[in-house]
């Protein structure tokens, strides 16, 4: 069973301390919802398994969500249905309960993955998503030059896509899912072009795996970005960045379909 923070969250991170103000710089991008939305096919009823504040959550479909973390919950618009107290271990609904099942940015957090992903298979007759990123492709990025405790902690905690497809079973495909240059979801990669984002300590909270480095040596790693972007060094290596309107990095959807 994952372990449990003081605010029901699961899992290795702590969003009762870290998940304040989340919503702030994760909001969902409509080209990525785009691609859930056409792999969510004609499902009408759809698990939202670690749902958090509600991203990605298609309208027009009858959504269930489950999300541990109290702090997340009360984070989610009224627009939205409640998300349900639960852990994607053990999911209260009978075998084949929804048409399609989804997952968003948040299997790393799991503790059992295996157990999570059989779970989301157990209770969906149709398929099942999950938005995750490729762990061989997280240090390409350049944050890297920056933060690479940062981006080694991410892509130690990421899963590969091979094996929770191994898992989950059936036909599986995995997506590239580009990332536009004002992506509203504020991911590391997001700021591709944007890196002055990444100064701002919201930004960074926002992401969990600043949470797991050591606050002086994400001190220095901001220090650094803010150095070379006042001299220009950033930009004469990524400056082209800057109007390149989408990013290939390792942002992925899996598909898993019966």
């Amino acid at each position: 069973m994952a372990e449990r923070h003081d605010d029901g969250s699961a899992g290795d991170a702590d969003y009762g301390a870290i998940g304040t103000g989340y919503t702030a710089y994760r909001q969902p991008e409509p080209a990525i919802a785009a691609v859930i939305e056409a792999a969510l096919g004609d499902a009408q009823t759809v698990l939202n398994v670690g749902a958090g504040a509600g991203s990605y959550e298609p309208a027009g479909r009858r959504v269930t969500p489950v999300e541990p973390s109290a702090t997340m919950r009360a984070q989610r618009p009224a627009h939205l249905a409640p998300a349900i107290d639960a852990q994607a271990e053990d999911l209260p609904f009978a075998d084949g309960q929804f048409d399609a099942a989804m997952a968003s940015f948040t299997v790393h957090q799991w503790t059992d993955l295996a157990a999570g992903l059989a779970e989301m298979r157990r209770v969906t007759r149709g398929p099942v998503l999950v938005l995750s990123c490729d762990p061989a492709l997280v240090q390409s990025f350049w944050l890297n030059d920056y933060a690479p405790q940062v981006l080694a902690t991410e892509a130690r905690r990421y899963p590969a896509p091979a094996g929770m497809g191994a898992v989950l079973g059936g036909t599986v495909s995995v997506l590239p899912v580009p990332i536009p240059l004002l992506c509203r979801d504020g991911f590391n990669e997001a700021y591709y072009g944007r890196p002055e984002r990444l100064l701002e300590r919201g930004a960074r909270t926002a992401n969990s795996a600043w949470s797991f480095v050591d606050p002086a040596v994400a001190a220095r790693a901001v220090f650094a970005l803010g150095d070379d972007l006042e001299t220009g060094i950033w930009d004469r290596k990524y400056g082209h960045l800057r109007t390149q309107p989408t990013y290939d990095g390792s942002l992925r959807l899996l598909v898993s379909r019966r």
